[in-house]
């Protein structure tokens, strides 16, 4: 009985245990195409919780999975008994003994903070894959992960030393060069000696199998490595020790242009021979694909592909002296030596972005993962891409090619078709499998065979080989408890796909999702790599601010996406406890939009699964209070004086908040002794502002800046006139519908719209311009508008014409910001603005001006209604304590702090007492 177990495991185990329904679906899947629907996630505490986890399953029959960040491409990390994620607790580093050059760690830290730590100490660990700030060292042990420098620093299983694991029967081992650690391994051993050295260990990448090979004498009679690669198959891990390496002295990127991919494979012995530190591949589609979703790459030289050589020396004028000859020596069409190591570090994160981006096809299909890292030898690889290229046109497939050329591995993601063809799904990875066995190669590069590939073993290994796959496992695992279907017995891969049986969503007139479709297909743009579960704050990203706040999964992009998949697939309602608890700390920040390298757009999706869970429903009071507040505070501003003494008596504002469904810690700010229309009218109708005679500019008055700071919209029209634009207000008040479609009131958001639209579309329709000065209200002009209202050509006219001020002022002939040498500015960027707008043209007026600007990245945690809204108010706290609020702290106490949105300025000023400015002002006074 379910029951029982459950009870003994939570009983039994220090860490959560968690069996509802939202939990489930969160770890239903992980960066692959399969779905399995866990019974249990376990957050282990302490090597105790694994014991007591392992015996309870094996008790109960059920199987184990270990998983780090999830972001296993094969399906490694999914399974239908206990998932025991490792990375909420077991994450640390026990030792780094800089002398010894190792570390011992435990399995769920991540890669990016062994990093960090190694690095004070001018170390690092060797393999280095594209998700290091998320993935973790026991997912990295699991799949033998790589990276572009295993060229130089070998693969994880070339950096193991030492293993601590829990065996499948329960009893824990220390791994190391010694087979005697295994009852009966050594025996295996010399029985399968002839297998083992015909097939296994052929050439660097064959990640495919298990990697018996270190099980020779000849390579070691290492255990520990051969150990690695085993997916979690063969034992739970406790702790690593791990071989750190030094940071090279200097470093040099040599860019090196071809016709096609397949020419720079062809030249891969030359670019070797100079012994790089790395040699990554990338198609000119990928790149054009990089470009339109993030704007300007740095530029690369002639081709249709590239490879991106790092060398390595003791002074950089040695490193540069050898890219300079390999520059010369190579075969390419074009070169470029890249000592700039801003502009080099741009380059790698072109390819970086890859494994996101390449989830869509350049005709903007769905691309998806399961032979996403096959492996040939190097000197082949020319040839097998070639022949791959044919192959997939043959199957009428496609998808952006890049890859580690050095060591052979290729990456890419096919628009394989899972939802309408799953028998040719399957034909085409078998001829795949085919295809790479021809080339000596191996299914897997360094992904591992998961339920992808586990299943075409059969076409790379002889039986024999299978069956010492199966004995391996067998002493370790007698009862096949853990990671089952996996590597050995395996799934047919058409087995659990998260695509079958997709449908089309009704529509419920809400958003449309052109690029998609409808919300079902949109929701599974999430692939799983989990950009969101990383701490991108050293980056430059905004996403995802709850879950740096939590370090929850729930609290992720991913893990609200994972919820909604099931809602589409029909396996909870829309109307579920699932749906509001993953919803609930969404801070709608729009982040996600531009930071997931898939696109996935957290925000508007929120959106509409509120309209769809509340239409023709009684809301909750926020929804009334905070998501119609343009309305009230219409009103409010008619009094302005009686409405602020009201919200300064404490008993009354608590319970007026209360009543609203607010938190009653949070102040209420100040209306203005004069609305800025007011202040408009009283003008008469602008007299007072200077007047000009070129072309009028629309100001979008947004409610905020109307009610709370009209000197700001008084800077932001003397700016414009100074320009030679005469500036006019719209006739009514109109409204960007920003709160209606963050609380998913999207009919009533629809009805705000339409009279903009009808608004603005005379000033539009003549070629005005319309400047906004909110960035959330901006941005919602410019993205949700033409989203909600797609049936009027007119939103997509008006969205086009929308400008920020910094905009509208860059292009402005012979106008120039004023000198603030010497000025010290700290400068938060709205989430809005970071992700719909961007904020270069703000920053390239910032930089003219001479001052010494430090730009916040993520979010402020108030994020218009939600630090607001009751049960948010310790999250929002904790969001702003992870950039904004320590940035507060260390600024310099005559620094200038800008913000251009009301919520960022509030939440300064109500949680460190601290006054932002809006851009406008900063430029109009000192």
């Amino acid at each position: 009985m379910r029951g029982s177990w459950e009870r003994a495991l939570r009983a039994a185990v220090d860490g959560e245990v968690d069996t509802d329904a939202r939990r489930r679906a969160e770890y239903a899947s992980d960066a692959s195409n399969y779905r399995v629907l866990p019974a249990a996630v376990v957050f282990p505490r302490t090597a105790g919780d694994v014991a007591a986890a392992l015996g309870i399953a094996r008790g109960e029959g059920l199987a184990v999975t270990a998983r780090g960040a999830g972001t296993s491409v094969a399906g490694n990390a999914i399974g239908p008994g206990l998932v025991l994620d490792f990375s909420r607790h077991l994450n640390g580093i026990p030792e780094l003994d800089p002398e010894r050059r190792i570390a011992r760690v435990q399995p769920g830290v991540v890669l990016g903070a062994l990093q960090r730590e190694a690095a004070r100490h001018g170390l690092r660990f060797g393999p280095d894959p594209s998700t290091q700030n998320r993935c973790t060292l026991g997912g990295m042990i699991g799949n033998n992960a790589c990276g572009p420098r295993a060229v130089a620093w070998g693969r994880t299983s070339d950096t193991v030393r030492e293993l601590l694991i829990l065996d499948g029967s329960g009893v824990e081992r220390r791994l190391r060069e010694d087979l005697a650690e295994i009852p009966g391994l050594a025996e295996f051993t010399r029985a399968n000696l002839a297998v083992i050295r015909t097939e296994l260990g052929r050439f660097e990448r064959q990640a495919s199998g298990y990697a018996l090979e270190h099980l020779l004498p000849e390579r070691g009679s290492s255990l520990a490595k051969a150990f690695v690669g085993t997916e979690g198959t063969c034992g739970l891990l406790l702790e690593a020790t791990v071989d750190l390496v030094p940071v090279p002295a200097a470093t040099v990127l040599v860019v090196l242009g071809y016709a096609d991919m397949p020419t720079a494979a062809d030249d891969i012995k030359a670019v070797t021979a100079a012994h790089p530190i790395a040699v990554e591949g990338m198609d000119a589609r990928l790149v054009d694909v990089v470009r339109s979703h993030r704007g300007a790459v740095p530029e690369l030289p002639r081709g249709g592909g590239w490879l991106l050589v790092e060398i390595a020396g003791e002074t950089a004028e040695q490193a540069r002296e050898v890219a300079e000859f390999l520059a010369s020596s190579a075969t390419a069409l074009d070169s470029r030596v890249v000592t700039n190591k801003a502009e080099a570090q741009a380059l790698w994160g072109i390819r970086a972005d890859g494994a996101g981006l390449a989830g869509r096809t350049p005709d903007g299909h769905p691309a998806w993962p399961g032979w996403e890292d096959a492996a040939v030898p190097p000197d082949r690889l020319g040839a097998y891409l070639r022949e791959f290229a044919d192959l997939t046109r043959e199957h009428g497939v496609d998808g952006l090619l890049y890859g580690h050329f050095g060591d052979g591995c290729i990456h890419v993601r096919l628009d394989l078709p899972i939802v309408d063809a799953p028998q040719r799904f399957r034909a085409f990875l078998e001829d795949a499998a085919r295809q790479v066995v021809r080339f000596g190669g191996s299914l897997s590069g360094e992904h591992g065979d998961g339920r992808a590939r586990s299943e075409l073993l059969r076409f790379m290994y002889s039986e024999q080989a299978l069956r010492a796959f199966a004995g391996f496992k067998s002493l370790f695992d007698p009862d096949d408890v853990l990671n089952p279907g996996v590597a050995v017995h395996p799934n047919p891969i058409d087995t659990d796909l998260r695509l079958a049986g997709l449908r089309p969503l009704p529509t419920a007139d809400g958003f449309a999702f052109p690029a998609d479709g409808d919300l079902a297909t949109a929701v599974h743009r999430c692939v799983g790599v989990g950009k969101c579960r990383a701490d991108t704050r050293a980056s430059g990203g905004f996403m995802c601010p709850s879950y740096l706040a939590t370090a929850d999964e729930k609290d992720s992009t991913r893990g609200r996406v994972r919820v909604l998949q099931e809602v589409v697939r029909g396996e909870l309602d829309w109307r579920s406890d699932a749906v509001a608890e993953s919803l609930d700390l969404c801070l709608s920040c729009k982040a996600c939009g531009s930071d997931c390298p898939a696109g996935v757009d957290m925000a508007t999706y929120k959106s509409e699964t509120l309209h769809r869970r509340f239409r023709g429903r009684i809301r909750p009071l926020d929804h009334y209070s905070l998501g119609r507040l343009p309305q009230w505070l219409s009103a409010a501003t008619r009094a302005p004086r009686m409405s602020n003494r009201l919200a300064a008596f404490g008993p009354l504002r608590r319970i007026g908040l209360r009543a609203g469904g607010m938190d009653p810690r949070r102040p209420v700010p100040p209306l203005a002794s004069r609305s800025f229309r007011r202040i408009w009218r009283d003008h008469d109708s602008g007299a007072g502002f200077s007047q000009t005679r070129n072309p009028p500019v629309l100001l979008w008055l947004d409610t905020f800046t109307d009610a709370f700071d009209p000197e700001i919209a008084s800077a932001a029209v003397q700016l414009i006139e100074s320009t030679g634009c005469p500036v006019e207000l719209p006739d009514r008040r109109v409204c960007c519908a920003l709160t209606w479609i963050t609380t998913g009131q999207l009919d009533g958001a629809r009805k705000r719209l339409r009279a903009t639209v009808d608004a603005l579309a005379e000033h539009v329709g003549a070629g005005g311009l319309v400047v906004g000065m909110e960035p959330s209200c901006t941005a919602a002009l410019r993205e949700d508008l033409p989203r909600l209202l797609s049936d009027d050509p007119r939103a997509a006219e008006v969205a086009r014409a929308v400008r920020t001020l910094a905009e509208f002022l860059a292009t402005q002939p012979g106008w120039q910001p004023p000198d603030r040498t010497g000025t010290t500015v700290l400068v938060q960027p709205h989430c809005h603005q970071h992700a719909v707008l961007g904020f270069a043209a703000d920053r390239r007026i910032l930089e003219r001006t001479g001052a010494t600007i430090t730009e916040l990245s993520g979010c402020c945690g108030l994020a218009g209604n939600f630090g607001m809204q009751r049960g948010h108010y310790e999250t929002s706290v904790a969001v702003a304590e992870t950039s904004l609020l320590p940035a507060l702290r260390a600024a310099p106490p005559d620094a200038v702090l800008l913000a251009d949105g009301f919520s960022c300025r509030t939440q300064a000023d109500q949680l460190a007492g601290r006054t932002f400015r809006h851009l406008a002002q900063f430029l109009l006074d000192p």
